[in-house]
C-alpha cells in the first residue's frame, strides 16, 4: 500500500542526525568568516581604509550574506515546498561549503587589489543564498517527524547546529591564533576554510540517507503541493510572516552583538587578548547547547509561545549588565557576560524551532519559516556588528551599544505576543497514519 511505503525509510535517529550535522557543517562555514571578518578581513582584503572604517567595511562584506538569506529563503523554500526538503538540504550544504572552501584560496588585496574583496563578497553572496534555505529544511525533516509532544524537542536538533558551528568555528581560530601574527595573517587564517572540505563530505554522506517526511509525501500523493507556495503564503498568512521576521530579530541580535562583534570591541576598546575572547566564546557555546535542550523540553511541556516569550524578556533585560561586565577587563566577568547572554539565547532557540513550525500550512511552511527566520537574522545579525562599530566610533561608550540591542530584543518581544500558532485551526506535522489531507 502507498501508506505503508511512506512509513519506510531512516529512523528518527537518523534524522536527527542529519538535522544536528547538517546544520552544524553550515553554520561552522558561515561563522569562521564573521570571526575572520572580526579578526583578519579588515587589514588583508580593506587595506587603504583607516582601522574603524576597515573593520566596518569587513563586517559589511560579512552582513552581504544576510541579505542573500531572506532571497536565499524565498528562493530554496519555494522549491523545498514544491520538490522536497531532503533535496535542499544536500544543495545547500554543497553551496555553502564550496564557497567557504574558495575563501582560504582567494588571493588578497595586496596580490589583487579590488579584485580580492570583490571575489569576497560574491563568494559571501554564496554562502549567503544556501544558508538562507538551510535552516527551515533541517527544522521541518525533523519536526515533521514528530507527533505533537515533542516537536519543538526535535525542531532544537536544528538549532544545535548553530552554537555547535561556533564551537567548531572558534575552535578551529583558536587553534591557529596562537601563531605568530605574520604567519596567521599570511596563511594561518585559511586554515579553517580548507577544513570545510572535508566537513562537506561528512555532511553529504549522512544527509543522503534522509526521506521526507509523511505529511509532505501525502501533499504530493494528493496533488496538493502548492505551484506558487510564496503566493499562497503572502495571501494566507501575511500576519504571521511579518510579526515572526520580528520576532525573530533577538537571538541573533544577542549572539552576533557577542561571537562577532565583541572580538574587535573586546580587543580594541576593553584589551583583552584575542585567545582570551576566543576561549570565552567557545565555553560559552556549551552552556548555548544545555540550555537549547532544556527549553526545548520545556516548551513541548509549557508551549513553545510561552518558552519564547520568557526568553525574549531576558533579551532584553541583559545588554546592560553583559557590557558592564566586559567593561570590567577582567575575564571571569567577561565570562559571566557570555554565559548569561548563551543562555538568553538557547531559551529563545530551543523554542523557535517547534514555536515556527505551528506558524504555517505545510503548503508553505519551508518558505514561510524560512524568510521569518532569514529576516530577523538580517535584521539582528547583519546590522549588529556594523551598528555597534558605527556607534562606538561615535559616541565611545558602551551604554549607547547596550540600548542599542536592548531595543532590537524589545520588538522581538512584542512582536512575539501577536503570532498565532496554528494548533487547532489546521494542518500540523504528525507522523501517524491518520494524517492525510484534510
Amino acid at each position: 500500500m502507498q501508506e505503508t511505503e511512506t512509513t519506510e525509510g531512516p529512523s528518527r535517529r537518523t534524522i536527527l542526525a542529519a538535522s544536528l550535522v547538517g546544520t552544524s557543517i553550515e553554520w561552522y562555514d558561515y561563522y569562521i568568516f564573521g570571526t575572520a571578518a572580526a579578526l583578519v578581513f579588515g587589514t588583508l582584503f580593506y587595506p587603504q581604509f583607516s582601522s574603524a572604517a576597515g573593520t566596518i567595511a569587513a563586517f559589511g562584506t560579512f552582513a552581504v550574506g544576510f541579505i542573500a538569506r531572506p532571497l536565499g529563503a524565498a528562493l530554496f523554500g519555494h522549491f523545498g515546498d514544491r520538490i522536497g526538503r531532503k533535496s535542499m538540504l544536500v544543495i545547500t550544504l554543497v553551496i555553502t561549503g564550496g564557497a567557504t572552501f574558495l575563501i582560504g584560496l582567494l588571493p588578497t588585496y595586496a596580490a589583487i587589489g579590488l579584485g580580492a574583496p570583490l571575489l569576497l563578497i560574491g563568494l559571501r553572496l554564496l554562502q549567503g543564498l544556501a544558508v538562507g534555505g538551510e535552516w527551515g529544511g533541517a527544522v521541518l525533516i525533523a519536526t515533521e517527524h514528530a507527533d505533537s509532544q515533542r516537536r519543538a524537542f526535535y525542531g532544537s536538533f536544528a538549532q544545535f547546529g548553530v552554537p555547535v558551528g561556533v564551537l567548531t568555528s572558534n575552535l578551529a581560530f583558536l587553534l591557529v591564533s596562537g601563531m605568530p601574527d605574520e604567519s596567521f595573517m599570511a596563511w594561518g587564517w585559511r586554515i579553517p576554510f580548507l577544513l570545510s572540505i572535508v566537513l562537506i563530505v561528512v555532511g553529504i554522506l549522512v544527509r543522503a540517507r534522509l526521506e521526507d517526511s509523511r505529511q509532505f509525501a501525502e501533499l504530493k500523493n494528493e496533488n496538493q503541493v502548492s505551484k506558487l507556495p510564496l503566493g499562497q503564503l503572502v495571501r494566507r498568512e501575511p500576519r504571521n510572516l511579518i510579526l515572526g521576521s520580528l520576532a525573530s530579530i533577538a537571538p541573533p541580535a544577542t549572539g552576533y552583538m557577542v561571537i562577532v562583534y565583541m572580538l574587535t570591541y573586546g580587543t580594541q576598546a576593553v584589551g583583552f587578548e584575542r585567545s582570551t575572547l576566543l576561549t570565552l566564546i567557545l565555553l560559552s557555546t556549551l552552556v548555548w547547547i544545555l540550555t537549547i535542550v532544556l527549553a526545548a523540553v520545556a516548551a513541548d511541556r509549557y508551549g513553545a509561545k510561552n518558552i519564547y516569550i520568557l526568553g525574549a524578556m531576558t533579551a532584553v533585560v541583559w545588554p546592560f549588565p553583559m557590557f558592564a561586565l566586559v567593561d570590567t577587563a577582567n575575564a571571569a566577568a567577561a565570562g559571566l557576560a557570555f554565559f548569561v547572554a548563551a543562555i538568553v539565547q538557547g531559551i529563545m532557540s530551543g523554542s523557535q524551532g517547534g514555536l515556527f513550525t505551528e506558524l504555517f500550512d505545510v503548503q508553505f511552511r519551508y518558505s514561510g519559516i524560512s524568510i521569518a527566520y532569514q529576516m530577523g537574522g538580517m535584521i539582528g545579525g547583519a546590522l549588529t556588528p556594523i551598528v555597534a562599530t558605527a556607534l562606538y566610533a561615535t559616541y565611545g561608550s558602551s551604554h549607547v551599544l547596550a540600548l542599542y540591542l536592548m531595543a532590537l530584543c524589545a520588538v522581538s518581544l512584542v512582536t512575539v505576543l501577536g503570532v498565532q500558532s496554528r494548533s487547532g485551526r489546521g494542518r500540523l506535522p504528525r507522523p501517524a497514519p491518520e494524517t492525510a489531507a484534510e
